[in-house]
C-alpha cells in the first residue's frame, strides 16, 4: 500500500516539471526504482493509471529502470553485489555492510508534447 503514496508524489513532481515547461501532455515518465526499495513496479503503474486521469500525464507510459542491490564491506572496503538472500561479503566473510545501491526511487526523466 506504500506504493499509492509514493505514486502520488512522483506525479506532483512531473505535473509541476511539465507545466513549469509549458507542456501540453506528458507522454512518458522514466523512473529509477531500486532492487531493495521495496516498491512494485505493477503496483505504481496501477495507482498511476487511476490518479493520473484528468491530468496532464493521463495515458503517459511508465518506463521503470531497476538499480541492483551493491553492498561495502565495513572489514576490507569492497563493493560487490549479493547473491539472492546472502548479504556476507564475499572476501573476507564479513556480515557487517553497507548498502551502497539499490534503495532508489526517484523520477529521472520526463517526456512531454
Amino acid at each position: 500500500m506504500h506504493e499509492l503514496p509514493v505514486t502520488q508524489g512522483m506525479l506532483s513532481i512531473a505535473l509541476e516539471h511539465a507545466t513549469e515547461a509549458g507542456a501540453h501532455k506528458i507522454t512518458a515518465i522514466n523512473l529509477v526504482i531500486g532492487e531493495m526499495s521495496g516498491i512494485v513496479d505493477d503496483s505504481i503503474q496501477f495507482y498511476f493509471d487511476f490518479i493520473s486521469k484528468g491530468t496532464l500525464a493521463e495515458g503517459a507510459s511508465l518506463n521503470f529502470e531497476r538499480i541492483p542491490a551493491r553492498f561495502r564491506c565495513h572489514s576490507c572496503n569492497i563493493d560487490f553485489s549479493p547473491p539472492e538472500g546472502r548479504w556476507v561479503c564475499p572476501e573476507c566473510d564479513e556480515w557487517s555492510v553497507d548498502i551502497v545501491a539499490g534503495r532508489e526511487f526517484y523520477v529521472d526523466s520526463i517526456e512531454v508534447e
